[in-house]
């Protein structure tokens, strides 16, 4: 099973404010929709409310430490690797999808994951941008460039899919 993260960040590492983005980037969210389709998506309680629904044709696993937290049409877990675990299962039971899974945020679940990563799409925004979320620092030598796709419209980003060569 591939453990990936799907995120976006500003130059300046933010990755949004008040719970919710800073920029509007309708292709992005796009990307982010043919990618994941299909698959099981990890993200914490609050990146869930800021959704405020399951995200459609996923298994949706939300990670909180909120005890008795429930939400209809999500999978809740304690922690990551508890996702993860569960994952396994389906993957060993060959369920589709469970080839890749996805971790989607936010900032903690992200920092909770870093190191159990395999691969990384990473949209880049080419602009700072006022936040109080960031992504995590890395460092870029622990991971191989395998796609890069330049965008100027509505403003300049960068697609990446990054490869991990080392555990740090």
């Amino acid at each position: 099973m591939i453990i990936s993260a799907f995120g976006a960040m500003a130059q300046n590492r933010v990755i949004g404010k008040d719970n919710d983005l800073v920029w509007d980037l309708p292709a992005d969210l796009q990307r982010f929709k043919r990618m994941t389709s299909g698959h099981p998506v990890i993200m914490g309680r609050r990146t869930y409310e800021s959704m405020g629904k399951p995200l459609p044709n996923r298994d949706n696993l939300v990670v909180t430490r909120q005890k008795g937290y429930s939400v209809r049409g999500c999978f809740v877990f304690p922690t990551v690797e508890a996702a993860l675990e569960w994952c396994r299962k389906g993957e060993a039971e060959g369920r589709q999808g469970f080839e890749e899974v996805f971790v989607i945020g936010g900032g903690e679940i992200w920092k909770a994951s870093w190191s159990l990563l395999d691969r990384l799409y990473l949209t880049i925004i080419h602009r700072d941008f006022e936040g109080d979320a960031f992504f995590p620092e890395f460092d870029w030598k622990e991971w191989r460039e395998s796609f890069r796709e330049d965008h100027s419209d509505p403003m300049p980003y960068t697609y990446y899919t990054l490869e991990r060569i080392s555990r740090g």
